[in-house]
């Protein structure tokens, strides 16, 4: 019965934490926009011509 005195508190501390980063994570708009960084990948690159290649040599 005496660890209940231990782990309630510290459990209830935890999950305060979590919260308050859940909430500082918002306010600063880390999960405005979750679609876009998963389609990026599918958005092909602008093609390069073969002078630029030959530039770069």
């Amino acid at each position: 019965m005496n660890v209940v005195y231990i782990v309630l508190p510290a459990s209830v501390l935890l999950a305060l934490i979590g919260v308050v980063l859940f909430v500082v994570a918002v306010r600063r708009g880390q999960f405005d926009d979750l679609d876009t960084p998963a389609l990026r990948m599918l958005v092909d690159d602008e093609p390069v011509d073969d002078a630029e290649r030959d530039d770069e040599d």
